[in-house]
């Protein structure tokens, strides 16, 4: 599945531990191969989040995405690769209406399910 981060979901990425930046790489990897490999937990979201979906990126970090079932330009192969200084996966063959996910949010558990 093609994907893309949204500008403030890179910049909270930057600021990460190198390990965490590290997670998170792997986990779009696999998000990139397999969005519903296990590993991932991907799973639909309620009531504040109502619309998205959540992927695993450790054991409470996730990441949070909108599927499009437009097309969207991938970006992110090349701010990311800028950003991780590290390779991603080639965006190769895939159809124009493929569906896309958008990456929102990352964070903990707790710090993107709490109440308000």
């Amino acid at each position: 599945m093609r994907f893309q981060l949204s500008p403030e979901l890179i910049d909270k990425i930057k600021k990460q531990d190198v390990r965490i930046r590290n997670n998170f790489k792997k986990a779009l990897e696999i998000f990139f191969k397999d969005p519903y490999n296990l590993e991932l937990d991907n799973h639909e979201l309620k009531r504040e989040w109502e619309g998205f979906r959540s992927i695993d990126v450790t054991a409470d970090l996730r990441a949070i995405y909108k599927e499009d079932k437009q097309s969207l330009r991938l970006r992110l192969k090349q701010s990311l690769r800028l950003r991780l200084k590290q390779s991603l996966p080639s965006d190769e063959g895939g159809e124009e209406d493929e569906t896309a996910a958008y990456f929102v949010a990352f964070g903990t558990h707790i710090e993107l399910y709490k109440n308000k």
